[in-house]
């Protein structure tokens, strides 16, 4: 037995005692019999529930690594003890209370030029979920954040795998905060249940989460992104208002925000009715 198949066991073994199977799942193993043996090994998941992990992203990663992985596989972890948000933020769960997941999702035709478009779809797909529940005042804060009002109520950060100029896969790890009522030091956050006053079962929840997030990846290509533009510009927080912002110089201004460009770069209007384009370390939102 080579190597490979060795670590790749011990790996799986090691899976096996640490995450319950929610959905039946399919393992297969092959061998080329030539002169040197290569595995052929095929996984094919849907949904994989962790009693713990770093980071369902991480795991998912090594998983992607390790194995060959079926399109569309979902991880959530009932606790996730280093989660991770944008710009290298963490982000803070609580067992029992809150929903993390990663989705692994391969695309075919779609330019890494155009990636922005997985943002959109993911954070759309979020908004409709919620305000199918009633939760109020939904909204996207650039590029990726969902709030109700003011605050923050669910994340995304999505890593992507490129092969030539194309995106092969994508990792899109979600974070919503469910049931929590409590956000010591972080005034910004807030949870459905304080912004609906209705406590909601995790696991429905994530059924409808999932099913409208996996609906919004379903057939993205590069002619997707002018589609979807207009529908999240729409729902962008605070767009059309003035609102106060620091640049990557720690300078801070006054503008409104009036979209995004052809390459997902945020556009603010300053007041001198110049309008600007910025990337994800090159502004804050002062709010």
């Amino acid at each position: 037995m080579s190597n490979k198949l060795i670590g790749f066991s011990l790996f799986f073994l090691h899976q096996l005692l640490s995450f319950q199977f929610w959905q039946s799942y399919y393992f297969f193993v092959s061998c080329e019999h030539h002169k040197k043996p290569k595995p052929n090994i095929v996984v094919i998941l849907n949904i994989i529930k962790l009693n713990a992990t770093d980071s369902t992203n991480t795991y998912l990663k090594e998983l992607v690594n390790n194995t060959t992985v079926e399109d569309q596989t979902v991880i959530i972890a009932e606790d996730q003890e280093k989660g991770r948000g944008q710009r290298g933020s963490g982000w803070l769960s609580r067992k029992g209370q809150s929903l993390t997941f990663s989705v692994f999702k391969r695309f075919s035709d779609l330019q890494a030029e155009n990636q922005f478009v997985i943002s959109m779809a993911v954070s759309l797909a979020l908004v409709e979920a919620f305000e199918k529940i009633n939760v109020p005042d939904v909204s996207v804060k650039w590029p990726n954040d969902i709030l109700s009002g003011k605050k923050k109520i669910a994340g995304i950060l999505i890593e992507n795998v490129l092969e030539g100029a194309n995106i092969k896969h994508s990792i899109i790890g979600i974070g919503i905060n469910v049931n929590e009522t409590h956000f010591p030091n972080l005034p910004q956050a807030s949870s459905i249940r304080l912004e609906t006053g209705k406590y909601f079962q995790l696991d429905e929840m994530f059924d409808s989460v999932v099913r409208n997030v996996l609906k919004g990846l379903a057939n993205i290509s590069d002619h997707s992104f002018s589609d979807l533009r207009p529908l999240y510009e729409q729902n962008m927080f605070q767009r059309d208002s003035i609102s106060a912002f620091e640049d990557g110089t720690g300078q801070r201004f006054q503008g409104k925000i009036r979209g995004i460009s052809d390459f997902g770069e945020l556009i603010i209007e300053r007041n001198n009715a110049s309008a600007e384009k910025f990337q994800l370390k090159e502004i804050n939102f002062i709010y």
